[in-house]
This record gives C-alpha cells, structure tokens and sequence, in this order.
C-alpha cells in the first residue's frame, strides 16, 4: 500500500516504512510511526508537503534473486552509475524486471528529506519485509554520487521506530542480543548518513500487557512507551522544519538528549 502527497519545495520530504504483520491496532511501532506522520502533517495544515507511506507488510518488496545479483555485478562493472542512468545498461528482459523493481524504491529513497521506519524486532533482528527492502535499495551505486563517490544519504535523516517485546536495553540480561539497532545502525552508518542524523525510538516490553510472567515489568513497559510518544512527537517538530531552519535543526541535533539519543540507549532502562 502506498500513499503520496505532492511535495512542495520549501518544505521537507518523509518516506514513511512500516515493517511490523500487525495491524495498527496491535503494532507499537506503526501507532508510533503513525504518531510521527500525523505530528509531521499537523505541522503544517493544509500546506503540501511530500509525503509516501510504503507497507512492507502489506506489499512486501520482492526478494533479490540470482537474477538481481547478475545485474548489479553488470552495472558494478561500470563504475559507480547514476540511478537514472542504469536502465542504459539493460541487457535482457530478466534485467529489465529487476530495475523495474528496484528503481522505484531507490527514487523514494533518495526524493525525501527525512525516512521514517517502523522496525518491530523478530528473532532478535529486523523483520524479513524491512531487509527485503533494504537489499534492493542497496543495487551497486544507486545511493552513490557518481561524480564524487559520495553518499546521496548525507543530507538526510533516518529515524528508526523500533519495538520489543522484551528489554535489551543497556543493564538488561539479554543486552547482547539486540541485532536490530546495531545492525540498522550499522547499515545507514556504512551508507553516509551522519551519525547526528540517525535517530532512534524504541518501545521496550511491549509483550509484558499479554504475556503472564512479564506482568511485573508492565509500569516499566509503560513508562518505555510513553517517553516513546514523547521522544517521536519531538523529534517529528524538529524534522518537519522547512528548508531554511534546516542548520538549526541539525544543530539540536547535534546536541546531547536522552529519549531518541543517536547513541545505542533505549527511551527507558529496562531490567
């Protein structure tokens, strides 16, 4: 499912993701992504600003197969092409259907300002939706400045809404098994984003109002979600500045806070 919002210059572009099979009824992450958009559109009433939601849940992005691979090497071989420059580079229909997949993602990525994800952690990591799509978004030099080498990523902001049942925040007995903010962290790190530019929210033991044996952690799961509300209701003010309070923008954000710190540090501490 894809919704769009005609963008209008002086006003800031958000990509907005949700990863989570839930609905929104039962999602943490979505009601909170959900919350960022609406503080996003409120912002600026019935100015136009560039706005597309994906589902990746809903519409998952097609898996790489051996046939994207086969391309990307074809492309890779040229150097570092423009993404709008690659379909030059065809060779066969199989080619063809991969570009035609893959473009589209790479277009959203790079025509908005700001990305917002909603990340629910699975197995200890990132749902399969959200990687399906982060593997095609990743073809051989589209998120690359052909003239410089540079990251097309540098100017933007990345703000991931992650939920977990349990606590793996920092002090948490199973601390060392998060493998969805350091690896998201990681992956748009290595893609130039700026460090003070990725920001993370996350709702911790979002399970402990269902599950029996975490009832004694459910005060503490509320008290994660709200600074959770709290930190993406800043953040989603901040963001949504207009083109010249941009510096500004950067510049809080460069400064130390708590609740959506660049740093690895769940809203809460979880035990």
């Amino acid at each position: 499912m894809t919704r769009i919002m005609k963008h209008d210059a002086p006003t800031p572009s958000l990509l907005h993701l949700d990863a989570s099979v839930s609905p929104a009824g039962e999602s943490v992450s979505r009601q909170l992504t959900a919350l960022f958009a609406d503080s996003w559109r409120e912002r600026y009433g019935d100015i136009p600003c560039g706005y597309r939601y994906r589902d990746l849940a809903a519409a998952p992005v097609p898996l790489v197969t051996a046939a994207y691979a086969r391309f990307g090497y074809w492309v890779e071989r040229h150097g570092t092409v423009a993404a709008d420059q690659v379909a030059a580079l065809v060779r066969d229909a199989e080619d063809e259907r991969v570009w035609r997949t893959t473009l589209p993602l790479v277009e959203e990525v790079l025509a908005a300002d700001v990305l917002l994800l909603g990340v629910p952690m699975y197995n200890l990591t990132v749902p399969a939706a959200l990687m399906a799509w982060i593997d095609r978004i990743s073809f051989p030099g589209a998120l690359l400045d052909p003239g410089t080498g540079d990251s097309l990523l540098r100017d933007k902001h990345v703000v991931v809404v992650g939920a977990r049942g349990g606590g793996y925040g920092p002090g948490a007995p199973r601390a060392g098994l998060d493998f969805q903010v350091p690896y998201l962290r990681g992956y748009f790190t290595d893609r130039g984003v700026p460090a003070q530019q990725l920001h993370f929210v996350t709702a911790e033991l979002t399970r402990a109002g269902d599950v029996p044996r975490m009832a004694p952690l459910r005060p503490q799961a509320a008290r994660s979600l709200a600074a959770a509300r709290e930190a993406v209701t800043e953040l989603a003010a901040r963001l949504a500045a207009p083109a010249g309070a941009r510096g500004a923008a950067r510049e809080a954000a460069s400064k130390p806070r708590t609740a959506d710190d660049s740093r690895e540090q769940p809203v809460t501490k979880t035990a």
